[in-house]
This record gives C-alpha cells, structure tokens and sequence, in this order.
C-alpha cells in the first residue's frame, strides 16, 4: 500500500541545513516493528508516524530513531506541527493545535502564511534526576565548565547536560563515540548534550548533542530540541537565561554543516516553548 512519505529540514532557513525529518502521513495499519524497521532504514535522527488522535488532540504522532521509540522529541514536534498544517491533517483554531505523542498532550501555536507557517510548541516541563554521571568520558570532561555540575534531565527523553568553558572549546571538539555510548548506556541516558554562551548577533548559546548508545543510535544530533530545550530549562532554575524576556536563540549543527537555529522561551509559568524555520524538501509514496 502506498503511503503519503514527507521530509524535511527541521530549524532550517534553508534546505540542507537544520535537521532531517522523516514522515509517514498514513501510518494507520503499520505495527511497531514496522514503524521501527522503517525509521532503521531511512537511518534518520527520527521519523514520525500520522496516526488517529485521540479526544481532545488534533493529530498524533509516534517518534522513532534508527534504534528505539522516543515519547518525545523536539524536531519531530515542531515538524509535525508544520505538516499537521500545511498537508490538511489538521486545522488550528486560534492559531492554535494539540499534538499527541506518548508523552501526552501538548499544544503548538502556528502563525504566518499557512503555506510556510511558523510553528512553536511546548515542551514537557523538564525535570532535574536524581542521578550520579560517574566518570564522564575524558574529552567532555577536559572542557567542562568548572563548579558547573553535571546534571541528567528528562522531558521525556533523558540527557546529560554538559555545560563547556567556552564555546570554541566546545565547537572544536572531537567526540570519542565509543566512550560516550558506553556511559551514556551505563547511565541509561538518551545522550548528552553539551552547550556554551557564545553571544553573537544571530544567538546566544552555542550546543552540540551526542547520542551513539543503543537507545538512539545516532552519533551526533545536526539539532536536539528536546535537549536544546532542557538546557532553558536548567538555565532558568538557575537565573541564567540568557537574551531578553525569556527569549533566546541557541545554535546547532555547524559542526556537521547544518547549521540549524532553535528559537526558545521560557513563559511566566516556567514552560518552555521550542520553535524554528522548516523546509520541505522530498514529497513522495513510500511503498512498504
């Protein structure tokens, strides 16, 4: 059966940056094993599956790696959210949408030309864990910032957070991904991600995500929303967000010539809303 297949670049102001989105729009007849042998084999960061929603969402998706399910992601969410919109799958109200995902419910705001709109969604409140890194991999620990901890967050997924010395420090590292899947499975993390101030006119942090252990499978991140959006977290329980009103904008990927740009706020209640620029790139069927 052929099935509607999108991708896309996902915190892109253009195609080729940001990072790859996979998409099946009729997913409804495909088993889990299915969904995972699809998403291992287009070998994405991830892929997300159109399903029936549920009473009180407009759409719902599932989130998988090359390697497991995820209940949430950042990049798929916010590009669900997008083709939610703009391939008639859903119609917000009041600019206005809710996604399901195994994470429960979350609501997107969609503004702007609905052909290309913009989309911003809210994360699940992240949550400091009560958790030991052990003996960090010896190249994150040489740059890491000192009386800063080492912290392990989770908004579904579960990250290490590094904070770097410098950002230049952090740009020129070369990551052993042997070391880090080890400790990152030891650890039972998703990955880590490591980030640095780094103001310049377009943004005002610097990040850099890591996932080779079995749980991804995914050497490194082009662009991590849902630990980009943990580090506001972290950074606002600590009175350090940077940029103005709660807004700032952190900088991936330019690592892996991406070069993606995460727009992020924490509100009045201490949520955080991720958004960004989306691309599509391939329209097509997927026969399967």
């Amino acid at each position: 059966m052929p099935r509607r297949y999108v991708q896309l670049d996902v915190f892109a102001s253009r195609p080729g940056t940001g990072n790859p989105l996979g998409a099946v729009l009729d997913a409804e007849g495909l088993d889990t094993a299915s969904m995972q042998a699809i998403a291992a084999w287009l070998n994405l960061s991830e892929t997300v599956f159109f399903l029936p929603p549920d009473a009180g969402a407009d759409y719902r998706i599932r989130i998988f790696t090359p390697g497991s399910e995820l209940p949430f992601a950042g990049h798929p969410s916010v590009g669900a959210a997008w083709l939610a919109t703009t391939h008639g799958l859903a119609t917000p109200r009041d600019g206005r949408l809710v996604q399901q995902c195994a994470a429960g419910l979350l609501p997107a705001e969609v503004h702007g030309d609905p052909l290309r709109p913009g989309i911003r969604l809210r994360s699940p409140r992240g949550r400091l864990l009560d958790a030991s890194p052990g003996t960090l991999p010896a190249e994150l620990a040489a740059i890491a910032q000192a009386g800063h901890a080492v912290e392990l967050w989770n908004n579904g997924p579960s990250w290490w957070l590094v904070e770097a010395a410098s950002a230049e420090q952090l740009r020129s590292l070369k990551p052993d991904f042997g070391a880090i899947a080890d400790w990152t499975d030891a650890t039972s993390a998703t990955g880590v991600a490591l980030f640095a101030f780094e103001t310049a006119s377009e943004h005002e942090l610097a990040v850099r995500a890591f996932c080779p252990g079995d749980a991804v499978n995914v050497p490194e991140d082009p662009v991590t929303g849902s630990a980009n959006a943990l580090i506001a977290a972290r950074l606002h329980r600590e009175g350090r967000l940077p940029g103005q009103d709660g807004r700032y904008v952190a900088s991936q990927g330019r690592e892996l010539g991406r070069d993606g740009r995460v727009a992020l706020q924490v509100d009045a209640e201490g949520d955080v809303w991720i958004g960004g620029e989306v691309q599509q790139v391939i329209a097509g069927t997927l026969d399967w």
